[in-house]
């Protein structure tokens, strides 16, 4: 042996003992669980960095992990929370937790009980291709950062009734955080966002609940390309400013395909709704009185531009009221919505920009000059709705020869006409609004 070779060898031993001390370095242990035996030892004994290995079969919980690990189960692998409290808590940075499924955890929501309980402590962590089926809080993120909750299948519990149900996924006081990929039903709202921002919501799908997405004092978030289906409201976004909601699509929700109460400086940009009626008895009627479906519902909120939405085959397409003003709205379609506008407000509004408005489909003007712009304004409502609205006893006298005779005088004699909504530049075609970025999942029937 050289001189030199003793060196070389040194200098290695040196660097392998230093890998010993870098956590969740080359020499991270992969440990196996064994059915039927409680998880939290194991997690103990663990070192950071390690992979904990969970085989098919059922562990006894509750779990509280407070190094980081990764957890990753089978097909199969169930962690039983024990039906008190929380399943499982993350307490330490960076956790990842994949492709397991939790059941059975606590049913206290002022306690948050939650089959995954998300603290300050666990930031970067990954929640991944698992399954959450219970009555509380399905996974609830607290004052934490920098979060992701991916492709995960959440299940509320059908035997309570919607409102003692639990949220899917809850976001308090919390930052960069990315939920996406996620299959929602049965909770009571789909995902809750409150005090939160920077965060995205991008391609869930929310089914059979109260709200699909529900935001609360929020700012500064964007919410793309999910689906709700089937929901009391899809999209229910309060009290929040500087929300980006872009290519989401809400199908058959009952009462509000999107809901807007006091919120600012926001876009809503290439969203569907259609079907948003209320539910009817079975000779058609409405159930309750004056509580028709509206695809968009806008209360005591300004400053919002519409763009390149659809509003379709509602009971009502736009509701606003309630000081819902200076908001700009060019390129969206109104189709086939029983009552295209309800516009409760004195202010003229107009609802063009550049010389390009939006489509009607109930427009019966003309185009002469075939610039795809009609010629005429299109005015959706007349004095005749507005008291209609105030006095819906009124309704049964909608088509007698006094209000027809009433609309004709109005429309022959525009000084008659009240102050409302006005698009001087209707569109003739209803512009192609299927782009590229507008989610086309298709919520089916199945239950995974």
């Amino acid at each position: 042996m050289t001189r030199r070779q003793p060196r070389i060898v040194h200098r290695l031993l040196l660097a392998a003992s230093l890998l010993l001390w870098l956590p969740g370095g080359l020499l991270a242990a992969d440990l196996t669980a064994r059915p039927g035996e409680p998880l939290q030892p194991l997690v103990e004994r663990a070192e950071s960095g390690d992979r904990l290995m969970l085989p098919e079969g059922r562990y006894p919980g509750p779990l509280a992990i407070d190094s980081t690990l990764t957890l990753s189960g089978e097909t199969g692998a169930v962690i039983d929370g024990g039906g008190e409290g929380h399943a499982v808590v993350l307490d330490a940075p960076n956790i990842v937790i994949e492709g397991v499924t939790i059941e059975n955890w606590g049913a206290n929501l002022t306690d948050m009980d939650a089959g995954l309980f998300v603290e300050e402590s666990a930031s970067g962590s990954v929640i991944r291709d698992s399954r959450l089926e219970g009555p509380g809080f399905g996974i609830w993120l607290d004052a934490v950062s920098d979060v992701r909750v991916l492709d995960n299948v959440i299940r509320g519990d059908t035997t309570l009734r919607s409102q003692d149900r639990g949220n899917g996924v809850h976001l308090f006081n919390s930052r960069n955080i990315r939920v996406e990929g996620n299959d929602i039903r049965h909770t009571r709202d789909g995902i809750y966002i409150d005090t939160t921002s920077q965060s995205l919501l991008r391609g869930n799908h929310m089914q059979e609940l109260r709200y699909g997405v529900h935001y609360m004092y929020a700012y500064d978030n964007r919410v793309e390309e999910n689906t709700t289906r089937d929901t009391r409201t899809g999209y229910a976004l309060m009290q929040s400013k500087h929300l980006e909601v872009i290519g989401n699509r809400s199908e058959d929700d009952r009462n509000y395909g999107i809901l807007m109460n006091n919120i600012t400086g926001s876009t809503l940009r290439e969203n569907h709704v259609t079907g948003a009626h209320q539910r009817r008895d079975a000779q058609g009627e409405g159930l309750v009185s004056g509580a028709e479906g509206k695809a968009l519902f806008v209360y005591n909120s300004q400053y919002n531009r519409f763009e390149a939405n659809r509003l379709a085959e509602s009971d009502i397409g736009i509701h606003l009221t309630a000081g819902s003003e200076d908001n700009e709205l060019v390129g969206n379609a109104f189709v086939d919505n029983r009552q295209q506008v309800m516009y409760v407000a004195t202010r003229a509004q107009e609802w063009s920009e550049a010389g390009r408005g939006n489509y009607w489909s109930d427009y019966l003007g003309w185009d002469l000059d075939s610039d795809g712009v009609g010629d005429t304004p299109f005015e959706p409502n007349d004095a005749m709705d507005r008291l209609l609205w105030r006095y819906p006893v009124a309704r049964l006298l909608m088509h007698s020869p006094a209000v027809l005779a009433l609309r004709w005088v109005q429309r022959q004699f525009p000084v008659f006409r009240p102050q409302g909504v006005k698009d001087s530049h209707p569109l003739m075609n209803e512009p192609d609004l299927n782009g590229p970025g507008l989610n086309q999942h298709n919520l089916g029937d199945a239950s995974a």
